[in-house]
């Protein structure tokens, strides 16, 4: 077959007579979903300066372009470089300087994980991510008397899978001064029999984090470059970085400034007033690789924990409600001033009264306000009345959310509340587009997990059945764009990236099965053989 079309690529171009215009790069032979509606298919491709200069036949291209770099793909599957559009892209590189602890079945299991890590290392100070108490035989908050025992002059702290809560022993505490009377709001801190657990959620946590020794900066450039590395073998040519600090945004800019990183991020500020009186002054900062032009704002906390606030208690935990980390006022005073700026403002908002209170304040701060392409990041537990809010807000989802939480969710609302609750589909139908992702490293970076997850409406162990409330099931087309064009939209980038079309930046991927079209059980086995960005190949 190569052959083939080495000797058609010849004998058109010697049979022409009109001279073939050059290009960089030809892809031909190749299965390419485009996702641009008027011509959703296409055999080839044609690249010149990091940008598709053609898209068409393989016949069509070869006869009016030429280039140093001819691939014949043999068949396979091109797509549109993918969008993660919601994740901790630098966060996923501080946790792989970290403890480890996802998929541990015991609180015992943790404990061992960080023995060994401390074999290994010899820190000073401890750090961990990964645990969730639900996937635990006995599922409730671990308590710090064993991390006492074992480590009673090293601090350590452990945070749970979500971010939302950390288990820290009695050492990490003094360091950060806090005892029972440690006055704290927007979460929690648990105590039993009038002692600390060790526990801290939400807000709280901040008092145990201001004490964690900082990074070196070349750890944190290996921490930038170690996310980059696993997202690009995955497919992602660009990350939302959902919540940043300014120190981190501007190393980010220096290394892609430098050519030390590639991948393109859509940085999310974080809403600190420092950040905002910089930002709201300085304006929107846009290179080809980096966009900061939206603010990440915290609603509340997650439902693992019970931080998501609910506008009824929680049906396995009378009389608790969950919180707000951000006042009502402090959130209308935000959204009022980005609303009177050009920036986005992108909130986490996960219990039905937090999605009904962002999404009444949006309405009234941007009420005249055209084309702002605000997100509730999550929109995980919407109450019935307010799905018609999202008529112009615009719902930011991580499917696999949904097949992670499966398990425990109808526990903690009950069995009314769980049917308005990752509910992708309805939001889908209201906004007209959706923009998915995954929320890593809460999650598994693969965005085949994303696209199984979002179809199937299964896990990994292919449950349930039958698939977990599949009127909400995207199609393969809709998560498909959730996962490209959508994204891009809601960054407003659609003209840049998010389809193979002329004119476009070269970013797309070549895997190794069709995943529009093979079993749906086959999809999260897809591996991920090439990875462009501008056309040049990083993977």
């Amino acid at each position: 077959m190569k052959n083939f079309y080495i000797i058609l690529c010849s004998f058109l171009a010697l049979s022409s007579c009109k001279k073939l215009e050059k290009a960089d790069l030809i892809l031909f032979n190749a299965n390419i979903y485009t996702v641009n509606d008027s011509l959703p298919k296409a055999e080839a491709i044609a690249i010149k300066d990091g940008k598709f200069i053609a898209v068409g036949t393989t016949t069509e291209l070869l006869k009016k372009y030429e280039a140093s770099n001819n691939i014949d793909v043999e068949g396979k599957t091109i797509l549109p470089g993918l969008i993660d559009a919601h994740c901790h892209f630098f966060g996923l590189g501080q946790s792989e300087q970290a403890v480890k602890l996802e998929g541990t079945k015991s609180f015992e299991e943790v404990v061992q994980r960080i023995v060994d890590f401390q074999k290994e290392k010899n820190v000073s100070y401890i750090v961990g991510r990964g645990w969730d108490q639900n996937d635990w035989d006995v599922k409730e908050f671990p308590t710090k008397e064993k991390l006492d025992e074992l480590f009673p002059n090293t601090p350590v702290v452990i945070s749970r899978i979500d971010g939302h809560a950390l288990l820290a022993n009695q050492a990490a505490i003094d360091l950060a001064g806090v005892t029972t009377e440690t006055p704290f709001s927007g979460g929690d801190i648990l105590k039993k029999n009038g002692k600390l657990t060790g526990i801290f959620i939400d807000n709280p946590m901040d008092l145990i984090y201001a004490k964690i020794p900082s990074k070196s900066l070349n750890e944190v450039i290996q921490a930038l470059k170690d996310a980059e590395k696993i997202c690009l073998a995955h497919g992602l040519t660009t990350v939302n970085d959902a919540g940043l600090p300014r120190e981190a945004i501007e190393l980010i800019d220096s290394l892609q400034k430098i050519g030390e990183l590639k991948i393109r991020v859509y940085a999310m500020a974080s809403a600190y007033p420092e950040n905002l009186d910089y930002y709201l002054t300085k304006g929107i900062y846009k290179t080809d690789r980096l966009n900061v032009r939206s603010f990440k704002v915290y609603g509340d906390g997650a439902l693992g924990s019970r931080g998501a606030a609910m506008r009824a208690p929680y049906s396995d935990q009378p009389g608790h409600f969950g919180a707000l980390v951000t006042t009502p006022e402090n959130l209308k005073e935000i959204a009022t001033r980005i609303a009177n700026s050009d920036f986005q403002m992108n909130t986490h908002a996960i219990g039905d009264s937090a999605n009904h209170f962002l999404l009444k304040t949006y309405k009234e701060v941007l009420k005249d306000k055209k084309d702002r392409r605000w997100k509730i990041e999550h929109a995980q537990i919407i109450s019935p009345n307010d799905f018609e809010m999202f008529n112009n807000i615009f719902p930011s989802v991580q499917p696999t959310h949904a097949t992670s939480d499966m398990y425990w969710a109808k526990d903690r609302i009950g069995n009314e509340r769980i049917k308005g609750a990752y509910a992708y589909k309805k939001l889908l139908n209201q906004y007209g587009k959706i923009a998915l992702g995954t929320d890593f490293p809460v999650e598994q970076v693969n965005p085949m997990h994303t696209f199984y997850a979002s179809t199937a409406r299964k896990d990994l162990d292919n449950y349930p059945k039958n698939g977990f409330q599949m009127e909400n099931a995207l199609s393969r087309e809709e998560t498909l764009k959730g996962m490209t064009i959508w994204p891009a939209y809601s960054n407003f980038e659609e003209n840049e990236k998010g389809s193979i079309e002329e004119g476009k930046m070269a970013d797309f991927i070549i895997l190794d099965q069709n995943i529009m079209e093979i079993p749906l059980e086959k999809v999260p086995k897809t591996k991920v053989l090439e990875t462009y960005i501008n056309g040049e190949p990083l993977k």
